[in-house]
Formats: C-alpha cells, structure tokens, sequence
C-alpha cells in the first residue's frame, strides 16, 4: 500500500472537468485507488466520478491518495503529478 498527502493547487478544485481526468488516469492502473479527506471523514473510490464529486474538493483542500495493488507506486506517482500540474488544463 502506498500512500500521498497532497494539497490541491487546483483553481476549480476537482470539480466535474479535472475528476473526470483524475478518474480517467486511475482507470489506468489495476490497483484499487482511494481518495481519504478531513483526516478519514469521507473516502471515495477514485476510479468513481460520483464518488469523487461527493467528496466537494476545493482549491486548498489536502486530501490522501492510498493505492493499493501491483502497480500502487505508479497509480500514486502519475495522480500525484497530475494534481500538481493542473491536469495539463
């Protein structure tokens, strides 16, 4: 299991556009994803759009990437840069 707090720079926060690219490169990757926010309150399958816009993630917010499966490390590193380069939007 790997795991990544990081802070959302995004502008939108991951509303409807950037979820939909997160939940798109999770997709990608066999290990099962999960988005934990305000400290474990609410988790969220990030291979989900619903689930994902559930959680209301704003500019700001820190929220915790936990993968888990044979290519954890990759799934975590390729959302992770991602997040921080704004989805290339």
């Amino acid at each position: 299991m790997v795991t990544k707090d990081i802070t959302v720079n995004i502008e939108v926060g991951l509303c409807a556009k950037p979820a939909s690219h997160f939940i798109r490169t999770a997709n990608e990757f066999k290990s099962r994803v999960k988005i934990v926010v305000d400290g474990g309150k609410a988790t969220a399958n990030a291979k989900s759009l619903l689930s994902v816009l559930a959680l209301g993630i704003s500019k700001g917010d820190t929220i915790t990437l936990i993968a888990e499966g044979d290519d954890e490390q990759a799934a975590i590193d390729k959302l992770v840069d991602q997040i921080e380069n704004g989805f290339y939007l």
